[in-house]
């Protein structure tokens, strides 16, 4: 018989943390209990898994006794006052939020680096939801063909920045329409770490995350080591040249990517990278410019596949390609990958 795993979901009634339940739920992990935990202030909340009515629980380091794994989506500092408590007990974590750029923690995207797993000390970090997407697209072509430069531009939702910010733009949707002033409603974006606040409905945001002093938004920040990281095992890799632009826009879900890369192998062509793109798991390909079939947001909202379309040579750069890249960041970047992750973790024995 095989063994089945006690579940906590840390953050569990947040956007990401109602969708891990629901993956949860859909996984082939062999689950034997579920625990939600949230904040004082969501405790006592009523959520479904499966055919079970489960009550959230407030967080303590005593909520992580028997737990075999943790799924966390709760913030960057709640995660790191409890996760080491979980670890402590005997659990294994795959968090969302603060353990990324540490160098003893895998920092893991299944399909892409699923050996890293094999090398975590009780917790495994979640990339950023745009760097999850970009380097689901762009593996397979580094595999085939090498990668040498990655510049890439985000069409990032509002979603990104959490149920509030969904809401957010929603008042400020409604206020445009209603001839009044949306500054009343923005109190979140860009950032709440931020002084300023901004309306993203009608508006483009080129700011996600605090900005810093070398004149990046840790947004870009993140794309940049992260995908290093991933790709090369090391956050400060030369062998990969990246850059990134991040800017939020007025969609609920799904982020959107213009993403132009140069590949070692000058005589790759479209039509190669559309192919290993193909048959790549987790990507679909939806590029067919006579049909005007491309990806979108508004299709890509509740997949946890990642879509690749126009893709295209630069002429006049040999070796050089642009695609169009869009992910249901909540999904495929969030909620799914940790669950996923967790799929593997079962699967490797490393639970």
């Amino acid at each position: 018989m095989s063994k089945e795993y006690n579940v906590a979901i840390l953050g569990a009634t947040g956007a990401v943390g109602r969708r891990m339940i629901d993956q949860l739920a859909k996984s082939t992990i062999p689950v034997k209990s579920v625990k939600l935990l949230a904040s004082s202030r969501s405790a006592g909340t009523h959520l479904k898994f499966r055919d079970q009515d489960l009550v959230v629980k407030e967080t303590t380091p005593d909520s992580f006794d028997g737990v075999d794994l943790v799924l966390s989506s709760a913030g960057g500092s709640v995660s790191k006052k409890f996760l080491p408590e979980a670890v402590k007990r005997g659990a294994v974590c795959v968090d969302n939020s603060a353990f990324r750029m540490d160098e003893d923690v895998p920092l893991v995207v299944p399909e892409v680096n699923p050996e890293a797993l094999k090398n975590h000390h009780g917790i495994i970090a979640n990339p950023n939801c745009s760097t999850i997407q970009m380097v689901m697209a762009l593996e397979p072509v580094r595999r085939k063909f090498g990668l040498k430069q990655i510049i890439v531009s985000t069409y990032q939702a509002a979603s990104g920045a959490g149920q509030a910010a969904i809401d957010e733009l929603k008042k400020e949707s409604q206020a445009y329409l209603d001839g009044k002033n949306m500054q009343e409603d923005a109190h979140i974006l860009p950032t709440k770490g931020d002084k300023k606040h901004y309306p993203l409905a009608f508006n483009l945001l080129p700011q996600i995350d605090v900005l810093e002093d070398s004149g990046y938004s840790h947004e870009e920040w993140k794309m940049i080591h992260e995908t290093k990281k991933i790709m090369l095992n090391d956050m400060n890799s030369k062998d990969i040249k990246v850059t990134a632009t991040c800017v939020r826009v007025p969609v609920p879900i799904a982020h959107g990517e213009s993403v132009y890369f140069t590949v070692e192998d000058e005589s790759a062509t479209a039509q190669d990278i559309m192919d290993v793109i193909a048959d790549f798991p987790g990507d679909v390909l939806q590029d067919d410019i006579k049909n005007q079939i491309y990806p979108q947001p508004i299709n890509a909202e509740g997949s946890r596949d990642t879509f690749v379309g126009r893709i295209r040579p630069d002429y006049e750069n040999p070796g050089a390609f642009n695609m169009w890249v869009v992910s249901d960041n909540l999904l495929k970047g969030a909620a799914w990958n940790t669950v996923e992750n967790a799929e593997y973790l079962v699967k490797m024995g490393l639970i």
